[in-house]
């Protein structure tokens, strides 16, 4: 005998009715969120300025149809782009992820919030430009800041317990679904108007981890949170109009995402939203590496200081031995050929072996032309990866979030050297003392590889004064980044 299903409309996923009262009703009143936030947008769009002289990034940029300018619409920085809100998002997106150089969150899932800000800063300079048309005021780029902690606190409150990776599914879904939340907001949607496009953003297929992963390890990893913070804009857009949304989208059997991605499993949570995220992000400081090798990198340029003083050479290496944490063996931990900068980026083997042997690890470092150097490989061959419990227990620790490497080397001889560690990297909060004059010399070191030197010291002048920069217009702000 057949069971009839109920067609009774249920009340919302109570996890979609917490992000919608978190983004509509929260006050953001922590100063250290919001400082690092001004900390974030900076370091955010200089690496996109960076990648911005890389022509693989560049070739996806620009409006869909070719010489198509939106009157009132968003600028893209660094660029001559005027574009919809949509693809402005994607071109923002893709060219601050382009590098792997923007900030970080490491938890049971893995992913850099400050992807959510193509959307942002695309929504909100656009609705600045509309209101100015219109002769109403415009967004502030307070606004930009506030939103830019709730979607951090979002994506990286999800993060915290819930591991999408296990299940295949990318990160950058929670790009989108904080995108669709913050930009929501700032378009003007009701509570139930913003639930709706919060359910959308989870009905939506989600983007597999295919392109991270040998052996298909590819660029898509470079512009899927473009792609997914611009969905995000269009989600939101979506909902504005009144369309419906779905409201067990995640809690419905059999058809709901619980049931079809996660393998039937609820999402957990460790905390509530606040802004606790931002205040705890992981800052990209000296290298261009997925994250989990941060630390390791930092250890081999000390290694490679003792090697010189020492007038040792690497060659004389017979064995690297990594001590790690469980995270960085799953994603990381690679043998082989590696084909592409795609694949160099995610492989701590050449991550450590390239500063070993040129004392530096870059983005150009990532070409095939240095790759093609036979030492790295052979370099690579040598390098083994073991887990220490004891780093993974820290790594998901609350109150440390530590991403511990320990370097040792062993050479033909049988001689060490002694082991160096390295528990925090520079960008991490524990060492914000010391990170934060490093991040402003980054952002200064991207502003001159597009601007002249008086757009420069404007653009500076404005972002490293809080006050001035929180009240400024956002069209204003990115008009300053105009070419």
């Amino acid at each position: 005998m057949s069971q009839a299903i109920s067609t009774v409309r249920p009340a919302p996923d109570q996890v979609l009715v917490d992000i919608v009262e978190y983004v509509l009703d929260y006050e953001i009143d922590s100063d250290l969120a919001l400082t690092t936030a001004r900390h974030c947008l900076i370091d955010t769009l200089g690496c996109g300025l960076e990648a911005l002289t890389y022509p693989a990034c560049t070739k996806l940029m620009g409006p869909i149809v070719p010489g198509t300018v939106v009157p009132n619409g968003a600028k893209v920085p660094g660029t001559s782009y005027q574009l919809d809100p949509v693809q402005a998002a994607f071109n923002i997106g893709a060219m601050i992820r382009w590098l792997d150089f923007n900030d970080t969150w490491l938890a049971a899932e893995w992913g850099h919030p400050s992807d959510n800000l193509g959307g942002i800063l695309a929504v909100a300079d656009w609705l600045s430009r509309q209101a100015v048309a219109a002769g109403r005021a415009p967004l502030t780029m307070r606004d930009v800041l506030v939103a830019m902690v709730k979607a951090h606190e979002i994506q990286g409150c999800l993060a915290l317990e819930n591991s999408f990776n296990r299940v295949g599914l990318d990160h950058v879904l929670l790009v989108k679904v904080a995108t669709t939340a913050v930009v929501g907001k700032m378009l003007g949607l009701d509570r139930e108007e913003l639930i709706n496009a919060v359910s959308l953003a989870f009905v939506d297929g989600q983007s597999l981890r295919t392109y991270r992963h040998a052996p298909n390890t590819g660029s898509r990893k470079s512009w899927a949170a473009g792609d997914a913070t611009s969905r995000g804009v269009r989600l939101a857009l979506i909902a504005r109009t009144g369309e419906m949304g779905y409201p067990s989208v995640l809690s419905a059997p059999v058809w709901g995402f619980y049931d079809v991605s996660f393998k039937g499993q609820p999402f957990r949570f460790q905390r509530p939203y606040g802004s606790y995220v931002m205040e705890n992000v992981l800052f990209k400081i000296s290298f261009p590496a997925e994250f989990h090798s941060q630390t390791a990198v930092e250890a081999a340029m000390t290694i490679h200081e003792r090697l010189r003083a020492l007038d040792r050479v690497p060659d004389e290496i017979k064995q690297v031995t990594i001590r790690t944490h469980e995270a960085a063996i799953r994603i990381i931990d690679k043998k082989g050929p590696l084909d592409n900068p795609a694949d160099r980026d995610h492989c701590i083997q050449y991550m450590v072996a390239v500063p070993l042997l040129y004392g530096r690890l870059t983005a150009a470092d990532y070409e095939d032309d240095i790759a093609a150097d036979p030492r790295i490989d052979a370099l690579r061959d040598r390098i083994v990866c073991v887990e220490d419990p004891q780093f993974t227990r820290d790594y998901h620790d609350p109150d440390k979030r530590s991403i511990a490497n320990a370097l040792t080397i062993e050479f033909n001889d049988g001689t060490r050297l002694d082991e160096v560690v390295v528990e925090y990297p520079i960008g991490h909060r524990r060492r914000r003392e010391d990170g934060i004059p490093l991040l402003i010399e980054k952002f200064r070191t991207n502003l001159a590889r597009r601007f002249a030197t008086k757009q420069q010291h404007r653009i500076a002048a404005v972002s490293l004064d809080a006050e001035r920069l929180a009240a400024m217009p956002v069209h204003e702000y990115v008009d300053l980044y105009a070419i």
